[in-house]
């Protein structure tokens, strides 16, 4: 049973809590906790959407654990396959590859491990006085889990550097100008705004949105011509599907439909 990630739901959405006091720290553990969960949600018929935030009034997550970085150096090469860094890897490529959408609730810190989480989810929401940013050029690192990689995808190369170098920090209203995050609301309606979106992604059909997601991880560095011959072929993978035939004849019929995700 998980002891650092707890599950609720709510409907079709599962809210999932990062609970590592006090500040969410990504340890081994809750890496290993949080894939299993996900893996099991997203096997689940009943599951359309997942929210995912963090326990606590400081910090969604507040960087990796640091206490685990001695041993590791100790141990460099089995670090490189089992240390945070690459579970956050590995977590984010089982989510990319995943069906299920994923919005991140994002208040108080959000650094280091914890944006590179928060970057692996498909939608990110921030509260406006979020700190989001990738500080381990302070103690002498570089980010591991993604932040030199899915950084400069999000925000542009410029703007990728200025974080990774400086390790200097930025809201969340500064984070939604430059395309870090989607949507930015108050703090306290974060939650409110995240469950919002979640339940209108539950609606949406599981198969296509598994399809788009897979389009937006295979084909967003390749030209453009090959990434259109790759949509045109997944769209034709969803017009044959169960839910675009449900899709088309509830549009026709004038009635919401009843996906299944087959």
């Amino acid at each position: 049973m998980a002891e650092l990630v707890k599950v609720e739901e709510d409907g079709a959405v599962a809210i999932v809590t990062l609970d590592h006091p006090p500040v969410n720290a990504l340890s081994a553990q809750l890496l290993e906790e949080l894939e299993a969960e996900y893996n099991r949600l997203d096997r689940s018929d009943e599951i359309r959407a997942i929210v995912l935030r963090g326990a606590g009034e400081k910090a969604f997550v507040a960087g990796a654990d640091i206490t685990e970085f001695p041993a590791m150096r100790d141990a460099a090469v089995e670090a490189a396959e089992t240390g945070s860094a690459r579970g956050i890897q590995k977590l984010g490529a089982r989510m990319d590859a995943g069906r299920t959408p994923v919005v991140v609730a994002i208040h108080g810190y959000c650094l280091g491990g914890g944006l590179e989480l928060a970057m692996a989810c498909d939608v990110r929401i921030a509260a406006d006085d979020a700190q989001l940013g990738q500080p381990e050029i302070k103690l002498g690192l570089i980010p591991g889990g993604g932040g030199t990689q899915r950084l400069p995808r999000l925000v542009g190369q410029g703007r990728a550097l200025l974080l990774n170098l400086s390790g200097d920090p930025i809201s969340g209203a500064q984070a939604y100008e430059w395309g870090l995050v989607e949507r930015v609301v108050p703090s306290a309606e974060l939650r409110d705004a995240a469950l919002e979106l979640a339940r209108t992604l539950s609606e949406r059909s599981p198969f296509a949105m598994g399809v788009v997601k897979q389009l937006a991880a295979e084909t967003r560095d390749i030209p453009l011509a090959q990434g259109l011959r790759a949509e045109a072929q997944a769209f034709m993978r969803t017009l044959g599907s169960e839910d675009g035939a449900e899709g088309v004849m509830a549009f026709l019929e004038k009635r919401k439909p009843e996906f299944t995700g087959r």
